[in-house]
C-alpha cells in the first residue's frame, strides 16, 4: 500500500493489532503526522497511541533505524521500481535483525521472537 493516509494506517493498525497476543496491550510511539493523530483513526482496543513532540524526530527510535539501515545498506544507488525499493528496504531489515544494532545498540529490538506481547 504505497499511500499514507487515515484509511492505510487504519489498516496498518488492524494488522498490528492482530499480531498482539491476547494477554498483551501494544503501544505504539509515532509522530504526529495528520494520518497519526486524525479523529477518523480507527485504533483497536489492544493498542494505544502515545505521540511525541511536534518537530522532535530525534524522539523517534525508528528514524534511528532508518538512518543506520541507510547509512549501511541502502544509500548512494538508484531504484528501477517500487517493488525494487521494497525488496532492498526488506533485505536491509532482515540484515538490521541479525546485527548488533538490534541487540544492544541505540535501538534494541523490542521482540526478539517476532511478536508483541508474552509466549
Amino acid at each position: 500500500m504505497p499511500w499514507c493516509d487515515t484509511h492505510a494506517m487504519t489498516q496498518h493498525l488492524a494488522e498490528i493489532s492482530r499480531h498482539v497476543t491476547d494477554d498483551a496491550h501494544a503501544i505504539l510511539i509515532m509522530d504526529q503526522a495528520g494520518w497519526h493523530m486524525s479523529n477518523n483513526l480507527v485504533i483497536p482496543g489492544n493498542i494505544s497511541i502515545l505521540p511525541l513532540p511536534p518537530k522532535s524526530p530525534e524522539l523517534n527510535p525508528v528514524e534511528n533505524l532508518w538512518h543506520f539501515m541507510r547509512e549501511n545498506w541502502l544509500s548512494n544507488r538508484v531504484f528501477k521500481s517500487y517493488d525494487d525499493i521494497v525488496d532492498h528496504c526488506c533485505d536491509a531489515w532482515r540484515k538490521l535483525e541479525s546485527s548488533k544494532a538490534s541487540h544492544g545498540g541505540s535501538c534494541p529490538s523490542v521482540a526478539e521472537n517476532g511478536r508483541m506481547g508474552s509466549d
